[in-house]
């Protein structure tokens, strides 16, 4: 028996794909970002930024791969969660590098998470909505299925 599990990843060429097709969609909305992707450890694999993106966008997107990547859902759904528990409320936001509003998505080829993108630079709903334009360009999904 083998005890050791090698967990898939983000290919380079994926992981390209992703960031390339969300600042295409981000361009399309009309807005400059930032977008980001990390493998399945949280650890960055690719990057891009459209010029007059935000400075502070950068280390945001990137910590919202970092968020989707590591809990495995997306960064919009935590304010339900800490509305729902006055412990996480009170401790997750002190969590360095966590990011608590949309933009960061997982990205899963199948049922394995493989890593995750973050998007910065518009509202909280466009950052996502570019974010899902780069998982479809990559070929991958939001959710394990």
């Amino acid at each position: 028996m083998n005890a050791i599990h090698h967990h898939a990843s983000v290919t380079v060429e994926a992981a390209q794909a992703a960031t390339a097709a969300a600042l295409e969609h981000a361009k399309n909305l009309g807005i400059r970002v930032n977008a980001a992707v990390t493998d399945e450890a949280g650890v960055l694999v690719a990057f891009l930024r459209m010029p007059g993106a935000f400075l502070h966008s950068i280390d945001i997107a990137i910590d919202k791969a970092y968020t989707a990547a590591g809990f495995g859902f997306p960064t919009e759904r935590w304010p339900a969660l800490l509305n729902a528990d006055p412990a996480l409320r009170t401790g997750m936001p002190q969590r360095p590098r966590l990011v608590t509003f949309g933009g960061g998505v997982p990205m899963y080829a199948g049922l394995e998470r493989v890593g995750g993108i973050g998007v910065s630079g518009g509202s909280a709903e466009q950052d996502a909505e570019c974010a899902r334009a780069g998982i479809a360009a990559a070929g991958l999904s939001d959710a394990a299925e």
